[in-house]
């Protein structure tokens, strides 16, 4: 269709003819959906696949529906139809709005909004909606999944771009405001306060764009404005000075607004939260200033942007929320402190959060409820009778569970039998690139025959009632999120409900709620996926409870007085409610950087004033104050204070009044609780009484100050001779053991950690880390994981991502054992993050992997080491594959394990004596040590020359030495060989291949059949590499002109199958498991080749 048609059809709002010249199908159907007093017509204008296209009218002005109702008019509609975009327009077809929400199983909805005024060029509109066109070969295979791929492709703006276009003008003008700032004499605390003063202005600006500042959605700019039309002659007003402190103190950190205030600040909403408070900055430099040009200029530029408090995406590309706030924030932080730290992308903080807080609130449950958990109980029968239901969709993608093999072609399908002599050759057909219908982006047929048996292994194990555990879940990769609703939304157990809730939220006497933690929680990205995964349980837990209440209102009086408390008048919602309960009793985070934790609780308080429309007559314009988390989030050093009752009692040991000292000591701790939590209760009661929660918060501020002094002066005459108040500043000790007394002291320690950690050499940080058992392991995440062993109690889960070589290198075997080995489950999800062929997220340069370890299953279980394409990332995590790792070991490396062949292949080898046996001797050959997808060795040197340092060899090639030139040329083809390469990448870094790696290989020279057979392929491949290697010049700004021999060992694919048959032979695989080796990660390692592109990868 072209441009000039489809404005026509826009202009003339006909909506049928678009659509239908699009290709889609002619629907004719009226909905009608009462809100409140109001009933809204939903014309369907077209259809596809069971995808509607709907117009719905103005609302009861002509104007076109305010954005709360659309949400709920999508959500009525929702019921109805799945998937559907609804066009909202005017009464007088001025103005027409596309909307398509986003839908994903227990994540928050995403919604994308197109606006369209009449007279406007509709070209953003065209390019969205010319995506949508289908043709009619289309027609008879169309799915829905199909229809609603398409409109989600063409309605996502990419985010990416926005945060990076926002981040570098943002970065330009955090610079720029730096320099008004007058007053502050220290460099990081004036960057300390220009980021708190952005902060406070960025919440302004989402807080004044709904309307509750004075209902005026330009309010900074224009009290900018009127302060500087009041300066004059011998006068002079600062807008900073005058109006945003008395804004910020008194209007909307204060309760209490005098006539005169409110003439000046007009009507606005006490807040609360801490954001607003007299910051101690503030207090320790009184006279500071900023010139108003400072104001001037970020508010120019924060008005190029439209700041929403919801996840809405509109048309025009500029949209700012909360989630590229933390977004931006984390990038600026970590790019000024370069502390090695990156910000985690919502797939894996979602990953790793719900396979840690699920199960955990599983098991707390059926600790208080053994009896639904029993087998063949209505838990586990529920799960027996769902089918694929929890098997995620990229698992299930093209499967029929009927005939589960019928599709495949004949050459396909002669492969599947694996006892068959000449099995590779009959599965070489299965390296094709298998059809869209059936595939995954850019899979094999191998892998979509994979993947169909894991689909089986697992739907069989549902339907036989063999998954019995929660952590069966992880195992398999079921879709938890979804069965945990399901499991609350179908309950008929209120013993369940009763226990599953106060697992959650506790219940304010004997039961305490999950207490979630991330130690270097930076801008908060963990804490919201936390938030993410606990607000649809709370939601529904709540909606279980009205339900149980409506058929035997009387018999349940726990439900009813916990519903009393969430229709309390002060609370302005339901989900206001839940979110604030979540962020008071749920999280808790810590972090070294200032301006990182007031990120985390400014995104955490934007999330809660998003719950909430103003409404002018009602009290603080409907808005219940802010809760104070200042002492949930919390500034410190995660690795320097004491974290446990042992470590106080070492402090005071030897001391001759150790008993009367650490008691005492305690005692403080104690009280300090105390104060703490008669804080956190009135703030949950509702803050009607301002002077008693500022009294009780400066009781506790007062008391914990005190016993931090104690605490640091003890430390600090323990560990160093620096002078107390530089140590204090560079080491900004933190002391778990007081600041969290009631959680470390009173539960035994936390009941959920997770994070990502800093990687980062210890060596490079300003301050000194004692006492870790992980010190010689020299990089913080080892440490941070030590220190949170101390912060769990027994039944607790933690899950992180981490280095890959945490638990691959020997440098890091004390992690392995003072971590890893101290849980008796381990899941480790490893993964080639920093590219070959892609990446995890930006910015990231190690192999990753992600750990989820606890102690109520028994068992190591591993993934391959897995890549993926970019067009594989977004089903990346719903494949996960775990395998058990047993009978395999390799000195303190956890292996990486690809299925129960690779395992066998692995026992296999492991029964001959090893390599360095033979190593003795004069006769060399080289191997590259920073291999990829291939390892290359052989007896010559290759040719390198620089222009700085002439002829020289690489630094990559290393020597080896046997004592035959029988063995170095055996060696040489061994070393090439897939075999060796799945040996490597099983128990290395997968970066580098180091002398070790070689030695304890396990191989055995006197064993083989034919050594001359074996000599002449190590020869005949060696040859190949040389005749296809190729001489490349490249210019470096260091070394000047460098040339060199580059080698492609792919394309002597066809010899190195030749050795790997040969040591088949020698270690007695079956054909299955030579087709595994030879086949490991074929897809990866040939590249284009696999295809019979010659291009080289």
């Amino acid at each position: 269709m072209s441009k000039q048609q489809f404005k026509q059809y826009v202009e003339e709002f006909d909506f049928t003819r678009l659509f239908n010249r699009l290709g889609w199908s002619y629907k004719k159907h009226q909905d009608l959906v009462k809100l409140d007093d109001v009933t809204f017509t939903l014309d369907t204008v077209a259809e596809k696949s069971g995808f509607r296209i709907l117009v719905c009218g103005p609302d009861s002005k002509g104007k076109i529906p305010s954005y709360s109702v659309r949400m709920k008019l999508d959500r009525a509609i929702s019921r109805l139809y799945g998937e559907h975009l609804i066009i909202f327009l005017d009464k007088d077809h001025r103005a027409q709005l596309w909307q398509w929400v986003f839908r994903e199983s227990g994540k928050p909805p995403q919604i994308s909004e197109s606006l369209w005024y009449h007279g406007q060029e509709p070209e953003l509109l065209y390019q969205k909606a010319s995506g949508l066109f289908f043709t009619l070969d289309e027609e008879e295979n169309i799915t829905i999944v199909d229809v609603t791929g398409k409109v989600r492709e063409n309605f996502q703006q990419n985010r990416e771009k926005v945060t990076k276009k926002f981040y570098e003008v943002f970065k330009k003008e955090h610079k720029n405001f730096l320099g008004f700032i007058e007053g502050i004499d220290s460099q990081s605390d004036q960057e300390w306060y220009a980021s708190l003063m952005l902060n406070r202005l960025m919440f302004c600006y989402f807080i004044q764009k709904k309307g509750f500042l004075d209902n005026n959605k330009n309010y900074l700019r224009d009290k900018l404005q009127a302060c500087q039309q009041k300066k004059g002659k011998n006068k002079f007003y600062s807008f900073y000075r005058d109006f945003l402190l008395a804004l910020f103190h008194h209007g909307l950190g204060a309760p209490a607004h005098s006539s005169e205030l409110k003439a000046e600040l007009g009507n606005i909403p006490y807040l609360n939260g801490g954001l607003f408070n007299v910051h101690q900055l503030e207090k320790a430099n009184p006279d500071i200033q900023i010139d108003d040009q400072a104001f001037a200029r970020i508010f120019t530029f924060f008005d190029e942007y439209n700041w929403h408090l919801d996840t809405r995406v509109t048309a025009s590309g500029k949209d700012i929320n909360p989630d590229v706030i933390g977004y931006i924030f984390e990038k600026y932080i970590n790019d000024r402190a370069q502390m090695g730290a990156y910000y985690t992308k919502e797939d894996i903080t979602d990953y790793i959060g719900k396979n840690c807080i699920l199960p955990y609130l599983f098991d707390e449950t059926e600790r208080h409820c053994p009896a639904s958990f029993a087998s063949g109980n209505w838990i586990w029968s529920m799960l027996k009778d769902s089918g694929d239901a929890y098997i995620y969709e990229a698992v299930k993608f093209g499967v029929d569970p009927e005939d589960i093999w019928g599709d495949l072609p004949d050459d396909i399908w002669a492969g599947l039998e694996p006892n068959q002599s000449d099995l590779v050759e009959k599965r070489r057909c299965w390296n094709r690139s298998a059809p869209s219908e059936v595939a995954l982006p850019t899979e094999i047929w191998r892998e979509v025959i994979e993947r169909r048996k894991r689909y089986m292994e697992v739907r069989i194990k549902i339907e036989n009632g063999e998954i019995t555990s929660i952590n069966d879940f992880i195992t398999f990769n079921l879709n938890i999120r979804q069965f945990a609703r399901d499991v609350i939304e179908n309950c008929e157990d209120n013993d369940f409900l009763l226990h599953f809730y106060k697992s959650l939220a506790g219940d304010g006497k004997t039961r305490s709620a999950v207490s979630i933690l991330d130690p270097t929680c930076g801008s908060g990205a963990f804490l919201f996926a936390a938030m993410n995964i606990l607000e649809p349980l709370y939601e529904a837990c709540l909606q279980r409870m009205e339900e149980f209440l409506a058929v035997q209102p009387r018999k349940h009086k726990y439900f009813t007085e916990v519903l009393e408390k969430v229709k309390a008048p002060e609370h302005p919602n339901r989900e206001y409610f839940i979110y604030k309960s979540i962020i008071l009793n749920n999280l808790y985070g810590v972090d070294i950087m200032h301006e990182a934790v007031e990120i985390a609780k400014l995104r955490l308080f934007l999330k809660l004033v998003a719950t909430v429309e103003p409404n002018y007559k009602k009290p603080n314009l409907g808005l219940e104050p802010l809760p104070d988390i200042d002492y949930n989030i919390r500034t410190g050093n995660t690795l320097i204070g004491y974290a446990s009752e042992k470590e106080i009692d070492q402090a005071f040991s030897g001391q001759l009044d150790f008993d009367d000292d650490a008691g005492k000591l305690k005692d403080r701790c104690e009280q300090v609780a105390m104060a703490f939590n008669r804080y956190k209760q009135i703030q949950l009661g509702g803050v009607e009484n301002y002077q008693e929660f500022h009294q009780a918060k400066e009781e506790l501020e007062e008391r914990l100050a005190l016993l931090n002094n104690d605490l640091n002066m003890l430390l600090h005459k323990q560990t160093t001779v620096m002078k107390f108040e530089n140590w204090l500043q560079s080491h900004q000790p933190f002391h778990w053991f007081a600041e969290f007394y009631e959680i470390i002291h009173g539960r035994g320690g936390f009941d959920v950690i997770i994070g990502n950690p800093p990687y980062v050499e210890s060596k490079t940080v300003n301050y000194k880390i004692y006492g870790y058992l992980t010190s010689s392991c020299g990089n913080l995440y080892a440490f941070i994981l030590e220190r949170t062993k101390t912060l769990l109690h027994q039944k607790a889960r933690c899950g992180m991502i981490i280095p890959l070589s945490g638990h691959s290198t020997s440098r890091m075997a004390p992690l392995v054992k003072n971590f890893y080995n101290c849980f008796n489950c381990n899941f480790i999800m490893n993964i080639s993050a920093d590219a070959h062929p892609s990446i995890l997220f930006p910015g990231v340069r190690f192999r990753l992997a992600i750990f989820l370890v606890d102690n109520h299953k028994v068992g190591v279980f591993t993934t391959k080491y897995l890549r993926w394409y970019a067009q594989e990332r977004d089903t990346l995590f719903q494949q996960v594959k775990f395998n058990e790792v047993k009978g395999f070991k390799y000195h303190d490396v956890i292996p990486k394990i690809s299925d129960p062949r690779h395992l066998a292949v692995l026992n296999k080898i492991n029964t001959q004596s090893v390599i360095s046996k033979y190593e003795q001797g004069n006769k060399q050959i080289y191997y590259h040590n920073t291999p990829i997808f291939w390892i290359r060795s052989h007896s010559f040197i290759p040719y390198f020359k620089s222009e700085r340092d002439g002829e020289k060899v690489t630094n990559q090639l290393k020597a080896i030495f046997f004592q035959t030139e029988e063995y170095s040329d055996v060696a040489s083809g061994l070393f090439c060989s897939s075999l060796f390469y799945v040996w490597w990448i099983t128990i290395s870094d997968c970066y580098h291949l180091n002398k070790p790696e070689i030695s304890n290989f396990p191989f055995s020279f006197v064993k083989i059949n034919s050594i001359a057979k074996f000599r002449k392929t190590s020869k005949e491949l060696e040859e190949d590499l040389i005749a296809k290697s190729q001489r490349r010049v490249y210019q470096y700004a260091t070394s000047g002109t460098v040339e060199y021999d580059e080698y492609y060992l792919k394309k002597s694919k066809s010899i190195i199958d030749k050795v790997d048959n040969i040591l088949a032979q020698h270690y007695g695989f079956t054909p299955e498991e030579l087709d595994f080796i030879i086949n490991y990660d074929i897809k990866y390692r040939m590249g284009k080749e696999l295809e019979g592109d010659e291009a080289e990868s």
